[in-house]
């Protein structure tokens, strides 16, 4: 597919201004692993890591970002800012610094640089600033992940809107890159560059639930590639769109392979055959299904989300006011029966010596897998309200995440 570049004159002449070589990002990709953490639930809202937010309305029509801010546009907003002043802080880039990770990845919604016709509130740009500012102050790296795009890439509340996905339909795509142009304007400049080490054009587009399917991915990836391109060599990160590793090979022209990062993201939950995995059989299937996403692919690959779960027992994790599959009840691909609880999963004050051991023998085969076939990781997510197998917070506290400082591999994808 041929490069298309969507760009404006007065970007050419920046770039003619300023050489690429003075604008390279203060991390060493192909030679420096990714050790990073999603902030996920902050600047995009998601039911399952703040339930809270969502319980305090009756009823299930308060699901997501969007249904929040077109239902409730009073409280909304005050609701928004409480949540964004308090979620996050300094002390928590420091935590994640000290357990010796160096990325943390910033996922936003378009609706924090532009509206199209939607009901979002507005106000979260300025948070990415903050982050940045923290990440400075803690010698750590940003990864800037737009989440949602105008219509929703995949339909799921992550996305903002959970339902319908409209991504490639009317002028979804070109507004999209038109945040994308705003966020390449700012970030991808030198001033930015100790910090800011990549954009992510789009988190988890659905490539079989769009019009055009995955040609409108890419060309959509090469558009967005076309635009930062005309301001800096960042690292420019794009997501797998659920498709194998290799699928995307040759996607943009000879040469380019090592400014692109192919994002790949490895749950082993949202499946009944992986779910009903014994402990063992999770770590076994991390040690072998790597060369699904890493192998053959002439990009670097990292897994740019992945968990300590083995189960879904989060609130609100498969849509809010759903079931899990975990305990049988999870309606949308039939209720398998289950004698299974989730009652003493979601805190780890209730785990036993076995779910402990389970789950950091889990956590050190993929940290293994990881680092030796991939060019590294962000864990998802660093906290949540009540979920302990996604909260890294909860999970370094307790000793079952360990330490990334000095950290040496397990044996358990070799024995």
């Amino acid at each position: 597919m041929k490069l298309t570049v969507v760009t404006s004159a007065a970007l050419i002449g920046f770039a003619t201004a300023i050489p690429l070589s003075k604008r390279s990002v203060d991390f060493a990709w192909g030679s420096e692993k990714v050790r990073g953490v999603n902030i996920g639930g902050w600047l995009v809202l998601e039911p399952w890591i703040t339930p809270s937010i969502f319980q305090q309305f009756p009823g299930h029509e308060t699901v997501d970002e969007w249904t929040l801010c077109q239902n409730h546009p009073d409280t909304a907003p005050g609701i928004l800012k409480n949540h964004w002043d308090n979620w996050v802080a300094l002390s928590d880039f420091q935590t994640i610094a000290d357990a010796g990770f160096n990325t943390v990845r910033i996922p936003v919604g378009y609706w924090a640089y532009q509206k199209f016709n939607d009901p979002y509130i507005q106000g979260a740009a300025p948070y990415i600033d903050q982050a940045i500012s923290w990440a400075r102050q803690t010698g750590l790296k940003v990864w800037i992940d737009l989440h949602g795009a105008p219509g929703s890439q995949n339909g799921f509340d992550n996305s903002g809107h959970n339902g319908t996905v409209g991504f490639g339909t009317g002028s979804t795509v070109a507004d999209t890159l038109s945040v994308i142009q705003q966020i390449a304007n700012k970030y991808a400049q030198d001033s930015y560059q100790d910090v800011v080490v990549a954009i992510e054009v789009l988190n988890e587009p659905l490539a079989t639930s769009l019009t055009g399917g995955l040609d409108t991915v890419e060309q959509y990836y090469e558009d967005a590639y076309g635009d930062i391109r005309t301001i800096s060599d960042m690292e420019v990160v794009v997501h797998d769109a659920f498709q194998t590793g290799s699928s995307i090979n040759g996607l943009l022209a000879p040469g380019d392979a090592s400014n692109i990062v192919v994002d790949h993201h490895e749950y082993q939950i949202f499946t009944q055959e992986l779910i009903d995995l014994s402990p063992d059989e999770h770590v076994q299937y991390v040690c072998s299904n790597a060369g699904t996403y890493a192998s053959n692919v002439d990009h670097f690959v990292v897994v740019g989300e992945w968990t300590a779960a083995m189960t879904d027992c989060a609130p609100a994790l498969n849509g809010y006011g759903l079931g899990s599959r975990w305990e049988g009840s999870y309606p949308l691909t039939g209720a398998v029966p289950s004698t299974r609880s989730c009652g003493d999963i979601n805190f780890i004050d209730t785990w036993n010596l076995t779910m402990i051991d389970n789950t950091r023998r889990y956590i050190e085969a993929q940290l293994d897998v990881f680092e030796q076939q991939t060019q590294g990781f962000v864990f998802w997510n660093f906290k949540t309200e009540a979920s302990a197998e996604w909260d890294l917070e909860r999970l370094l506290k307790a000793n079952i995440f360990p330490s990334l400082v000095n950290r040496q591999p397990s044996s358990l994808c070799s024995s």
